[in-house]
């Protein structure tokens, strides 16, 4: 079902919303996590692994989940499809698999969280934790700024399911003029 113009663009909106905000806010964390990885003061360490928690659970997370939803509404509501575009495809499983990866990375967030707050936070408290962080927020910033690139370019054309469909809108139509 296609949704009607105002709607379609009311849900366009919200997704753009999202997922830039879930851009932002993991561009956010990857400089937190920097800040906490080099600081020499260990207050600066500890606040900013404070903050990184809060953003992690009260910012990416909900953001991550809203663009996962509207671009499957999105998806469902529109003509591109869900499966019809290569570009649509690839942004949908970028979007799974990272919003998996931070659902189930938040503990290791929490746990880091939970020791800054606890201890007088030196580089060698937290080495590991603190360059996973690292990693994996700018891992999470170059898929994001993948998928923002692919829905502007779209890239590698229609999928053979598309194709498909395409020709299944063909012969309903021709079929249509020909009565």
């Amino acid at each position: 079902m296609i949704m009607a113009p105002r709607l379609r663009k009311f849900a366009l909106t919200a997704h753009v919303a999202f997922s830039v905000g879930w851009l932002g806010a993991v561009a956010s964390f990857l400089a937190l996590a920097v800040a906490g990885l080099t600081s020499q003061d260990a207050q600066t360490g500890r606040a900013a692994y404070l903050a990184m928690e809060l953003i992690a659970w009260f910012v990416i997370a909900p953001l991550s989940l809203a663009s996962l939803l509207t671009g499957l509404l999105q998806a469902l509501g529109t003509k591109w499809g869900l499966f019809r575009h290569y570009w649509v495809v690839a942004k949908l499983l970028i979007n799974v698999l990272a919003t998996i990866a931070l659902l189930m990375w938040l503990p290791s967030i929490s746990y880091i969280a939970g020791v800054a707050a606890k201890t007088s936070l030196s580089n060698v408290d937290l080495g590991g934790p603190q360059i996973e962080a690292v990693i994996r927020a700018g891992g999470a910033l170059l898929l994001l700024l993948a998928a923002t690139a692919m829905a502007v370019y779209k890239p590698w054309g229609v999928t053979r399911y598309g194709r498909r469909k395409q020709h299944e809108q063909r012969t309903v139509s021709i079929g249509k003029e020909s009565k």
